[in-house]
Parts: C-alpha cells; structure tokens; sequence
C-alpha cells in the first residue's frame, strides 16, 4: 500500500504557515525562515519503515510549494492512503486542499486527517465532511501502521484505538482512546532521510548554522490551561522520557550523517528530572559531541549544578517560558511556575554565559494594562539575548477556550486569528480585542527599539575599545 504523510501547503495574504512540528500553529512573514521539523510525521514514517512499509513524506511547507505542485507530486506517487497533518488555524485551507483532492483521485484515495485540531474529533465533523474518511486522535504513530495493516489485511477497523472512522452503514464511529506508548524509546529515531532537512530552520539566539532539531522526551507534566497540547496529544499531564544515552547516540549520528552545527531540543520542558539532565550531559561529553545545543526548558526547575553540567557539555542557549510578570496571573494559568525561583535561575543561566531567549503573552485571566506593563518592564529589565511577545490564544480544546467561549470573551468561528501575534482571538475582563492587539504590538515595538539601543551601544563600546588600543599601542 502507498502511503504518503503530508504536511500540506498553507498560504495565505502573502505569508506562508507553519503547522507540523510547531506547537503554535501561525503565518510567518516571507522575510522568517522558520520551518520546524514534522516530528511526528518522521516518527510515524521512520515505525512504517520498520515495519516493512514504504511510505513517502511530503512537507510543503518546508519544501516551499503550492498546492499545484503540492497535488501534482501527489499524483506522481499515486497513493492509496493520504495522511494530512492539519492544524486549527489552517483548517479552512486545509480542508480547500482535501476537496481538490477528492476532485483529482476520486474516492478510491483514503484520506486521513491527524493533529492537534478538537474541531474534528467529534462524530458531527466526519457526518458533514464526506470527502474525508478518517481522523486520528492523539499520538498517531501506531494508528497509522494498525490502519495501513487493517485495510490491507481486512481487519476490523474497531480494534484501532484513537481512529474515528465510517462502517460499511455510514455510521461514524469514534473508537476508544488511545493509551500512551509508556517506553517511548520503542519508537525508532524519526525517518530524516524522507524529508528536506536543510530546509528546517530554527534558532533563539542566533546560533550556528546548520541546526537539527530533536525530541529527548514526549509531553508535560504541567497543565496550561492555554495549551491544547496535553488535552488533545498527550492525554492530560503525561510526561515520558527516552534513555538519555539512546538521546545522545542519536545526537552523535545527526551531527555525524548531517554535519550539523548545532543542535536543539524542541521538547515541550527539556528539564524535568535532575538526576537524568546530569545523566544526559555525562553522555554527551562521553561521546565527545563537540558541538553546541540548546533546550526549552523551566526556569524554576534549573539549578546551579544541572546548568554548570549543561554548559560544561556544550549548551548554548535556552528558551524559557515566563508568559507574565505577575504571580497572581501566572498561577491562574496552571503552569505552576515560581517566578522568584525562576528570576534566581535566569540569573544564575546569565551569570554562566548561557545565552536565553524569553517568552511573554498578553491575554491571561485577570491580565490589565498595569499587568501588561509590569510584564514588559520585567522583559526590558532581563534583557534577554531574544524574547517573544505574543497574545494568549487557547485553541478550541483546551481549558482556557472552554472558560473564555463561557464567558463571551472569544472571537469564535474566524479560525485565522488564532495565531497569537497580530491578533486576537480573545478578550479579558478589562481589556478588549483591540486593546490586546495594540499592548502586543507596541511591546514588540519597544523591543524592537530597547534591541537597537543595545546594539548600537556593544558597537560604540567595541569602537571605543579599539580606539583605546589605536592609542596605547602608539
């Protein structure tokens, strides 16, 4: 059977989207070159291959083409089942994509549709949506191989946790949940050699190029009420963790087959487990992976110990999550984060060398524009190498979407907005769409001009250095 897993096209107003292996769904400027790497359309391609299967992979978005050509490739391979990694923000587009497929292959072609998207888990969206056949929930690494073994095998389609689907009736049938792979390391290293690497594209802090990206463990055990992550991937705070020795042999082997520069690990939070963090850099230094990395981590769960061990193995840079200045909204957020503990550990990561870039949103419960401030203060005063400034955004599925559709406080239905950076999806007790959409923007202003300052001052301090030399030397 010729499978293809696909991560479509999405174009829109000039910007291009970014969809598999981003966590925040979103349109990039022409100018970004952000492309994440599809972890699980490489991890399901790499457990296909293993299992005797021949599957093709096709990422449009890194290879950069339209959906002519995003149908013309299709119709090169022939497939007999399409598996589409779909997001709710490109939905519109990709649901265009699958009605041209249908008019192109007819129905003879199976066509799949996976990702983290609650708009088309329920038994409605396959009764009014004819041209698909079926949906994954969750992990999908094993439903793909059990529905590829089924439909060639005659299998009954019952069995397959975590697939909706019809019956010969055109009933819709939404099997059981999945249960989680506990020992994730059974899944083997994602299948790179399908896909463009040296189009996957993603740095912090400027790093050195070119930069792999890696998984060193699945899920979180925080429960974001802002993140649809958990609820709809990872059934609920599950957090599974690879061998930290295979981890770096697969580190090794990258570096080796791709001569990368750089690597990243885009886990959800790299950094949960002191014992295994030293565990993992004693490996890499064992293996003498001389290469710089970086990591997306808890600001409060770091120490001096794990972050001296870190840097002594080559760490470079970290990505930490602070979302807001204040206490009281970050609690309400559920991601339990002490910001006193965490401000101790950014200290303790400058005072290392380690580069760290910062994250901050606008938007949480209880968010004014004197909490929006304070934020930006907090971000002007840390001065981190690079930061983002978004506005919150919660997908239909997760905990704050359920709590803002109560209230009245969401744009719903216009899917498009739900990027988090030009616009918002949401509004607060105190502050509207538009309010939201100007603190973002002018944060990134201030930002932007707070970067140019300091830029322009480490060169007049360098010049002014090199003067000084000019006349010692003289």
């Amino acid at each position: 059977m010729r499978c293809v897993l696909a991560n479509p096209p999405w174009y829109e107003s000039g910007l291009y989207g970014v969809r598999a292996g981003s966590r925040w769904p979103h349109l990039e400027d022409p100018g970004s070159r952000y492309v994440p790497f599809p972890f699980f359309l490489a991890y399901t391609t790499a457990l296909l291959e293993k299992n005797g299967y021949f599957p093709y992979a096709l990422d449009a978005v890194a290879e950069k083409i339209n959906i002519q050509t995003f149908l013309y490739k299709l119709e090169k391979i022939q497939p007999h089942l399409l598996i589409m990694e779909v997001s709710t923000p490109s939905f519109a587009n990709d649901l265009k994509i699958v009605d041209l497929i249908r008019q192109k292959f007819g129905y003879d072609l199976k066509i799949a549709l996976c990702g983290p998207n609650h708009l088309m888990i329920s038994s409605d969206f396959l009764k009014n949506n004819s041209n698909i056949d079926f949906v994954f929930r969750g992990e999908y690494e094993f439903i793909t191989l059990e529905l590829i073994q089924a439909l060639e095998n005659g299998h009954e389609l019952s069995r397959i946790d975590g697939l909706n689907y019809r019956n010969d009736n055109g009933d819709v049938i939404i099997n059981r949940n999945r249960d989680l792979v506990n020992d994730i390391d059974v899944i083997p290293w994602p299948s790179r050699h399908h896909f463009p690497m040296a189009e996957y594209y993603d740095e912090i802090c400027g790093e050195i190029e070119p930069v792999g990206q890696m998984w060193a463990s699945r899920g979180c055990p925080y429960m974001c009420i802002f993140c649809v992550w958990p609820q709809l991937v990872y059934g609920g705070s599950n957090y599974r963790v690879r061998d930290p020795s295979d981890v770096a042999d697969e580190m090794a082997w990258m570096v080796k087959t791709y001569d990368f520069k750089f690597i990243y690990f885009d886990d959800d939070t790299f950094n949960i487990g002191k014992e295994r963090m030293l565990k993992l850099c004693s490996c890499i230094r064992e293996r003498n992976i001389n290469i710089p990395w970086a990591i997306m981590a808890r600001a409060d769960g770091m120490d001096r110990e794990v972050l001296e061990s870190m840097k002594s193995a080559g760490l470079y840079s970290i990505k930490y999550g602070i979302e807001s200045a204040d206490q009281a909204i970050v609690d309400v957020s559920g991601k339990k984060l002490d910001l006193s503990e965490a401000l101790e550990n950014i200290k303790i990561t400058r005072e290392l060398g380690i580069q760290f870039h910062l994250t901050f949103t606008f938007g949480l419960p209880g968010e004014t524009r004197e909490t929006c401030q304070k934020t930006l203060e907090l971000a002007l005063e840390l001065n981190p190498a690079t930061a983002q400034f978004s506005i919150c955004t919660p997908m239909p599925g997760s905990k704050y979407y359920d709590i803002a559709r109560q209230k009245g406080y969401l744009k719903d239905g216009d899917w498009n907005l739900y990027t988090g950076f030009n616009s918002a999806a949401i509004r607060t007790e105190t502050l509207s769409y538009e309010e939201l959409e100007d603190i973002r923007n002018n944060a990134q202003k201030t930002w932007d001009q707070h970067v140019l300052k300091r830029t322009r001052f480490k060169r007049f301090k360098k010049r002014l250095n090199q003067l000084k030399h000019i006349v010692f030397d003289n």
